[in-house]
C-alpha cells in the first residue's frame, strides 16, 4: 500500500522523522541526542554551521534543531539558507544568547520553536514534538490536495473521451476496436482506461459521477457487445 492509498483508507504511513542538530558544544550536543533518540528520531550531527549546510545538500530532514553561536557562522544565517532551499523543513532554535532582534527574525522566518538554554529534557521534547507534528500535517494535506487533484483530472478525463465517443464515430470505433490503445493521448490511469474500454459502469459512476445519456452510449453499447 502506498502513502496516498494509506490517507485514502484513514491509515497515515510511518515515517521516522529525520533531525539535524547544530550545535558545537558537545556535551550539550550528545545530551540532546540521547533525547531525540529516545523519542524514536533519527538524529545526525553537526558541529558547525558549514557542516550542518553540507548535510542539507546530500539529505532530506525533516527538523533542524539549531543553535545561534557556531564557531564559523551565525546561525540564523544557515536557517535563513534552510529555509531558502528546503522551505518545508521547519525548525526549532536552541540559544543561550536570547536577542529581541534574533526572536522577531524567527518569528518572520517561521521557525517553529524558540528555546533559551538551559531547557529541560521535557522542554526539548515538546518543541520538537509539535514542530514535527506541524510538518506531518502540512505534508499531508499536500498529498490529500494532491490526491483530490488527480481524481479531479481522472474525471475530466474520463468525461472528455466519452464525450467524444459519440462526437466522432472514428474515435468510437477505434476505441471498440482497439482498446486502450486509443486512449494514449489521455491523462488515464489503468483503471480508468479497463473501466472505459470493459465498460465498467459502477467504477465510472462511483469516480466519475452522474453521466448525461449521450455520455453513456459507448458504456452500453460496451456492454451489449460483452454480452453477444
Amino acid at each position: 500500500m502506498n502513502q496516498v492509498q494509506e490517507v485514502i483508507r484513514g491509515e497515515p504511513a510511518y515515517h521516522q522523522p529525520h533531525v539535524l542538530l547544530m550545535e558545537d558544544e558537545f556535551s550539550v550536543a550528545k545530551g540532546l541526542e540521547m533525547v531525540m533518540r529516545e523519542a524514536g528520531y533519527e538524529v545526525d550531527l553537526a558541529d558547525t554551521g558549514q557542516k550542518a549546510l553540507d548535510k542539507f545538500g546530500v539529505s532530506d530532514f525533516d527538523l533542524l534543531v539549531a543553535d545561534l553561536r557556531l564557531p564559523d557562522m551565525d546561525g540564523m544565517e544557515v536557517i535563513r539558507q534552510v529555509r531558502d532551499k528546503r522551505p518545508k523543513t521547519n525548525v526549532v532554535i536552541i540559544t543561550g544568547y536570547p536577542s529581541v532582534s534574533s526572536a522577531v527574525e524567527a518569528v518572520k522566518m517561521g521557525v517553529s520553536d524558540y528555546l533559551r538554554k538551559p531547557f529541560t529534557d521535557d522542554e526539548i521534547r515538546s518543541a520538537v514534538e509539535k514542530a514535527l507534528k506541524e510538518r506531518q500535517k502540512e505534508s499531508m494535506e499536500a498529498l490529500i490536495v494532491e490526491t483530490q487533484k488527480d481524481r479531479l483530472i481522472q474525471r475530466e478525463e474520463v468525461i472528455r473521451v466519452l464525450d467524444k465517443t459519440y462526437q466522432d464515430m472514428d474515435f468510437w470505433r477505434e476505441l471498440m476496436e482497439n482498446g486502450s490503445g486509443a486512449l494514449k493521448d489521455y491523462r488515464l490511469s489503468r483503471k480508468a482506461k479497463a473501466a472505459i474500454v470493459s465498460g465498467d459502469l459502477e467504477w465510472i459512476s462511483t469516480n466519475v459521477g452522474e453521466l448525461t445519456e449521450k455520455q453513456l452510449l459507448f458504456i452500453r453499447k460496451r456492454l451489449e457487445r460483452e454480452a453477444w
